[in-house]
This record gives structure tokens, C-alpha cells and sequence, in this order.
């Protein structure tokens, strides 16, 4: 199962991606967060502004092949709810870019948006995902 959480990326620039998410009410996961009280989980929101930043590094001409994966999470701050009918605006700016390991990791800032609200800030790290071992090798 895949789950895509950007509706559409609106601007992408050298080292930023911005995107919006539309928060519907026929999203089945809204029924149990919460009851009768449907909101984004925050889970979503942070994988929301995940996507936004594997969006980003997908436009450099030396993308990683393998999927991204996020390896490290900080300053992590909720402050706003996104309900169904709602948009959550995120952007991605990329902080750095280094190798490691023989890996390409990008860390990222990440903010996500209700109207003028910030629902969600933080900062990202994302990682390529190892090759699978292959048995007999």
C-alpha cells in the first residue's frame, strides 16, 4: 500500500519544495483520530513534510536510487490542528547535504501550515535505505 500525502507541490526551488496537503473527511484513518473529533494525526503531518522533502532531493540530477527513509527526528513541535476541509501547507529547506558512510543524507527544516497557523515544525533527516542482502553472496 502506498500512501501519498501530497496533493500538490506548488513551488520548488534550489534548495525548498512547497506543497499542500488536503485533509478530507473520506480519509479512512480520520474515523479513529479522534472519534467524533476527526484531526490530521501528527504522524501524518510529519510524514507529510517528509514526502516534501523526498520531492525535493527526486529533482537533483544525482538523486539517490534507493527509497529515502527518515533516520533522524528533532525539535519536533505541534502546534495546531489540521481537520477535514483543511489544508496543511508544508516546506521543506534543505540544511545539509553530506555523505556518510557512502550515503547521501539531506537534513532538512520542515513547516507545515493550517491558513496562518503552524501546525507542525521540526527537523528531518533523510537516508537512502540499504540494499537488501542478497542470500548466497
Amino acid at each position: 500500500m502506498r500512501l501519498d500525502l501530497i496533493d500538490k507541490v506548488v513551488a520548488v526551488g534550489p534548495d525548498s519544495l512547497t506543497a499542500i496537503k488536503n485533509v478530507t473527511s473520506a480519509e479512512e484513518y480520520l474515523g479513529d483520530h479522534f472519534p467524533g473529533f476527526p484531526v490530521l494525526p501528527g504522524v501524518f503531518m510529519l510524514e507529510t513534510l517528509a514526502q516534501a522533502g523526498r520531492k525535493w532531493v527526486e529533482t537533483l540530477p544525482d538523486a539517490p536510487r534507493m527509497p529515502l527513509m527518515v533516520t533522524k527526528v528533532r525539535n519536533l513541535r505541534y502546534a495546531a490542528m489540521v481537520r477535514p476541509g483543511e489544508t496543511l501547507k508544508v516546506e521543506v529547506k534543505l540544511r545539509k547535504r553530506e555523505t556518510l558512510d557512502g550515503r547521501d543524507t539531506f537534513e532538512f527544516d520542515g513547516t507545515g501550515w493550517n491558513g496562518e497557523a503552524v501546525a507542525v515544525q521540526g527537523r528531518f533527516v533523510l537516508t537512502p535505505l540499504d540494499p537488501p542482502a542478497v542470500a548466497g553472496v
